[in-house]
């Protein structure tokens, strides 16, 4: 890349912070850095035209984790585990709220449900057992109970009738709410640069030298907030997981309002703009969703349009308008890796498929380890 005297100066020198991934975390990170260091040059690298991972194509979904979800967590965590990564979920959203406002990013508190089909009444029945302890667990954090039983008033079929209503949770325009977020990082100053691949880096004693598909060039410190894409720079804990996502053509009448989740939250669905946008599905191929590839596969998108049919719309015609899939990063344990890896290289990876709930918090965390 033959780059000239001011394309040099004004870009490539000087960096005081370059950070990979313009997704949630990473413009979030630039943000409090820059807010810490104002005078701080700041240079962000995204591979895509636009975020390229999961922030631009999330279902938007606004939520903490469903009742089964929790129980899933339990077995696995201790219960103060499990309750520090809901605190830390919830105080994630909050900050998106409170930096981005509500309005700008059509924030809507219609409440979640959690669905469960009607081989699964046996897990409805140990959800439904465990909802005092958990309300009781969660009551201090939320001023009230989260979780209630209620009857399905959307005439869902093949679904248990009763769902599990979860009253705190929202929804979001992701669209919105990066263009929000874009605006806010463009405004302070920091410096985007779309469309170039970081291929690589080697530090040295006072700077790290960053290897691109289009040049190289130095920085002083280094942050990595490529979550699923980050084991491509070495970051072993993180594995990427592919989530595939439907939408459909507006619908007359819709009545649908909501974020539902559906067998143990592998199927997710929720309305948006009179359509249904609908998810999910990588239980169905595990090892194949654990991939870096943006596409789409038959198998995936089959079994979204035949519960659409057979579940959540099944006395609606519809047509399908898109089809897409984003990149999440996912790993053994719930929490996000937020560290510092040598002298001058960091990283906030790992969301595990809730980088609208804890993006900007890990985004601040990231920026915070610098002292």
């Amino acid at each position: 890349m033959n780059l000239s005297y001011w394309e040099t100066k004004t870009w490539f020198s000087n960096i005081d912070f370059c950070i990979i991934g313009s997704g949630i975390t990473g413009l979030n990170c630039a943000l409090s850095l820059k807010e810490r260091f104002p005078k701080s040059k700041i240079l962000i690298l995204e591979r895509g035209i636009l975020p390229n991972g999961a922030s631009t194509k999330n279902a938007g979904f606004a939520c903490f984790g469903s009742v089964s979800e929790i129980l899933d967590d339990l077995n696995s965590h201790s219960e103060e585990e499990v309750l520090q990564l809901v605190q830390k979920r919830l105080k994630g959203l909050k900050l998106l709220r409170k930096n981005l406002g509500d309005q700008n990013i059509r924030y809507k508190e219609y409440g979640g449900y959690e669905l469960f089909t009607s081989q699964d009444i046996a897990l409805f029945e140990k959800c439904r057992a465990a909802l005092p302890q958990l309300n009781k667990m969660l009551k201090p954090t939320f001023g009230d109970a989260v979780f209630s039983v209620q009857k399905d008033s959307f005439d869902f079929k093949n679904i248990h009738k009763k769902l599990i209503f979860n009253q705190f949770e929202g929804q979001l325009n992701t669209g919105k709410m990066m263009e929000t977020l874009l605006y806010k990082v463009q405004k302070a100053g920091i410096k985007i640069l779309n469309n170039i691949t970081v291929e690589g880096f080697v530090e040295t004693r006072d700077s790290v030298k960053i290897k691109t598909d289009k040049l190289d060039f130095s920085a002083n410190k280094l942050l990595i907030a490529t979550n699923g894409f980050s084991e491509k720079l070495g970051i072993s804990q993180v594995k990427p997981a592919r989530a595939q996502v439907l939408i459909t053509k507006p619908i007359k009448n819709l009545e649908i309002k909501g974020t539902f989740h559906l067998d143990k939250g592998y199927y997710y669905f929720r309305n948006i703009d009179d359509r249904i946008l609908f998810g999910g599905g990588r239980n169905l191929d595990f090892k194949a969703e654990e991939t870096t590839e943006i596409a789409q596969t038959e198998i995936i998108q089959q079994k979204l349009e035949e519960l659409l049919k057979t579940t959540v719309l099944p006395e609606t015609s519809f047509e399908i308008d898109q089809r897409w899939s984003g990149i999440m990063g996912v790993g053994k344990q719930k929490n996000p890796v937020v560290k510092q890896i040598s002298d001058n290289v960091y990283c906030g990876v790992r969301l595990g498929g809730m980088g609208v709930a804890i993006g900007s918090l890990v985004g601040k965390e990231l920026s915070e380890l610098i002292k």
